[in-house]
């Protein structure tokens, strides 16, 4: 029998949608911050297809969620590609940047970007042999907006103001940039395929702030051609995407990129997503993620608001963005419980 979160994709209306939860594997949950701590950094952790591996495990083995999303980070495609890449701890993410014509020419040929990745394939290949038979596997990418705003601030940014300005001010070299990772993102996907995801998904976090034709050339227009491609040499290949704060920009996103499911984030409501979203195809999402911090009787009626505005069509269920540091493991147990009890 086909895996449930593939039927979903596949358009199918299920009685009781499947699930997963974005960051599943991570520091909410304590056996994660143990095999971090025996990684040593978070890049080590990332990097250890054996410990990469475990963490992405976990999640499955303490809630039975019915997809396993690869451990990694987005930004290491754009490492790959040469800037410099670390972590400050309590600070997040910092990268050598990627600003003028000549260092986006400079960037490594997308052909080399496996040599650096190839530990991120070990891990798939790893998932693919110990995940339950009835578990489905998510390989993922950033999309390239988004991993452009970390290239050229070289942090992540409230306003992704840096990038928007280089687009805004020479929008040639900015474009060039955006190609280049749009290529080198087709190579990564297609390589976590081939070691063994069964689908894919496409996080564009900072697509929000992309207004007009922005949206459209840098948003809609990147993805569309990974998709494109992907399924080009992947046929049937289901594809996730996630243009987080999107609005009104949710409307037509699966038809204009060719997406089988389109992901929710907890800006627009369940009902506003299933009539103006879900006529289009399978959507994934969209409890805010505070309720797995505070629990209790308003994290039922939440979860049971999002299962009936999905249930005429198909749906996954899922946060409306990732689960955070402080949440409440007991929280996510209750969460699947009310979705899978009714």
């Amino acid at each position: 029998m086909t895996k449930t979160i593939l039927r979903a994709l596949a358009g199918e209306t299920l009685p009781t949608p499947p699930i997963w939860m974005m960051r599943q594997a991570g520091r909410y949950l304590p056996e994660y911050r143990a095999t971090r701590a025996q990684a040593g950094d978070f890049l080590s952790l990332c990097y250890n297809p054996e410990l990469a591996a475990e963490v992405t495990l976990q999640p499955i083995r303490r809630y039975g969620f019915d997809a396993a999303i690869l451990f990694a980070d987005i930004l290491l495609l754009p490492q790959a590609l040469g800037p410099k890449l670390w972590f400050e701890t309590g600070e997040g993410p910092r990268m050598e940047t990627t600003t003028t014509a000549e260092q986006v020419a400079a960037l490594r040929p997308t052909s080399a970007i496996h040599d650096t990745l190839s530990p991120i394939y070990e891990t798939v290949r790893i998932l693919s042999r110990e995940l339950p038979r009835d578990t489905t596997l998510i390989g993922f990418a950033g999309a390239p907006w988004t991993v452009a705003t970390y290239m050229i601030a070289g942090r992540g940014t409230k306003d992704q103001a840096p990038a928007h300005a280089l687009k805004d001010q020479d929008r040639t070299t900015f474009a060039a940039l955006i190609d280049r990772i749009t290529e080198a993102t087709v190579e990564y996907l297609s390589a976590q395929v081939q070691a063994g995801a069964e689908e894919v998904k496409l996080f564009d976090s900072w697509a929000g702030s992309l207004k007009g034709q922005d949206f459209q050339d840098f948003a809609v227009k990147p993805t569309a051609r990974i998709i494109a491609a992907l399924k080009a040499r992947h046929p049937g290949l289901p594809i996730i995407a996630f243009p987080r704060e999107a609005g009104n920009g949710y409307i037509g996103f699966a038809a204009k990129t060719g997406a089988d499911c389109v992901a929710i984030d907890n800006s627009v409501t369940p009902e506003w997503a299933g009539e103006h979203v879900q006529v289009s195809g399978c959507v994934q999402g969209n409890l805010s993620p505070t309720h797995m911090v505070t629990g209790g009787q308003d994290l039922i009626d939440a979860t049971r608001r999002v299962v009936n505005a999905f249930r005429g069509g198909p749906h996954i269920f899922n946060l409306g963005h990732g689960i955070t540091p402080d949440a409440d493991p007991e929280n996510v147990a209750l969460m699947i419980k009310t979705v899978r009890e009714g």
